[in-house]
């Protein structure tokens, strides 16, 4: 785990965020969550899909 990572989860520990900015942190969480379920399950739309890019190596 990178330092930086630890000094921004011990400040959340001082300084705990409020209701409101959890409340929007987790409702990402949680679309995000269900975006990748729904592909896992095969019913995100073959419209939303991104193509792979080919790699073009040197």
């Amino acid at each position: 785990m990178n330092l930086i990572w630890l000094v921004r989860m011990s400040n959340w520990v001082r300084h705990p965020p409020s209701m409101r900015r959890l409340r929007i942190v987790l409702a990402v969480a949680l679309i995000v969550i269900a975006i990748v379920g729904l592909e896992w399950a095969g019913l995100w739309p073959e419209w939303a899909q991104m193509e792979r890019a080919p790699r073009h190596l040197p």
